[in-house]
């Protein structure tokens, strides 16, 4: 059965649909010889002879083994593959596979910490990464100064920056001393440098970020910076859900622990949100 080109490499786990159609566009996959375009479709189960900057992608056919992984990112790691610098990439450290490649789900700017997922599955990474997804994204945030609460509104109700309006969905006082202060902050979108952006555009002056949570997954206090670990097979599933892979959903319905892991998290969060604003 025929399907679009890029979602076939995509599920191969050579790289996320996004990631495949920009190769596409630039010309670096071919069809058999000829430069391919986005329309193109093909079954992979034939022999046609699928190139990347002329050399073969295998197994089109089958999928990797499913795996993600956590990993905390340090600072001054750099979100791509290679880098003209040759400065460390996130890559560096994650494990060997067989066949695949890792994909990132997300990016983290070179002076930001914290939670990095990546994943074998090209169509779980470019779900997750929609836009139209609005996955929960959550951040530890230190500034100079503590912020009012005219600035707490501000923050929520919206923003303009450059790229347009944005804004936080929940700020979570976390406390500080001296000059500096600690918010935990949410949002649903990954704009570069957004969290960075919108408290410069108050007035304040990020000197610290770290991601703490995607999603479902936290950052586990255990895994130290520059290392990774494997998600467990309900983690996967529960990203599955929120990425809107219905199989992986409905295997899942039946397990009500995941559901109410899930409400325990989202309870922890408003509770906090109504002790602040008391």
């Amino acid at each position: 059965m025929k399907e679009r080109l890029q979602k076939i490499i995509a599920r191969a786990g050579y790289g996320s649909r996004r990631e495949v159609e920009k190769w596409i566009e630039l010309g670096r996959i071919k069809i058999n010889g000829s430069v391919a375009s986005l329309g193109d479709q093909i079954d992979p189960a034939e022999n046609d002879k699928i190139t990347l900057d002329n050399k073969p992608l295998r197994k089109l056919n089958i999928a990797p083994r499913l795996r993600v992984i956590a990993y905390n990112k340090p600072l001054g790691e750099v979100c791509t593959r290679h880098d003209p610098e040759a400065r460390p990439t996130i890559f560096d450290a994650l494990p060997k596979l067989g066949r695949g490649r890792w994909i990132a789900i997300g990016r983290l700017d070179i002076n930001t910490s914290g939670l990095l997922l990546f994943t074998t599955d090209g169509e779980l990474a470019n779900r997750l990464m929609h836009p139209s997804t609005e996955v929960e994204r959550e951040y530890a945030v230190r500034v100079r100064g503590e912020a009012s609460p005219e600035v707490f509104k501000q923050l929520q109700t919206g923003v303009e920056l450059e790229d347009g309006l944005a804004h936080f969905d929940q700020i979570l006082d976390s406390g500080g001393q001296g000059s500096n202060h600690w918010y935990h902050v949410i949002l649903r979108e990954g704009r570069n440098r957004e969290v960075r952006r919108l408290w410069e555009a108050v007035g304040f002056t990020v000197s610290r970020l770290s991601r703490i949570r995607y999603g479902s997954i936290e950052l586990k206090r255990y895994l130290r910076l520059g290392k990774w670990k494997d998600l467990t097979e309900k983690d996967i599933q529960q990203l599955q859900i929120m990425a809107g892979i219905t199989a992986a959903a409905e295997a899942t319905k039946k397990d009500h622990k995941i559901v109410r892991t899930d409400k325990k998290h989202r309870t922890r969060i408003h509770s906090k949100q109504k002790t602040r604003k008391k």
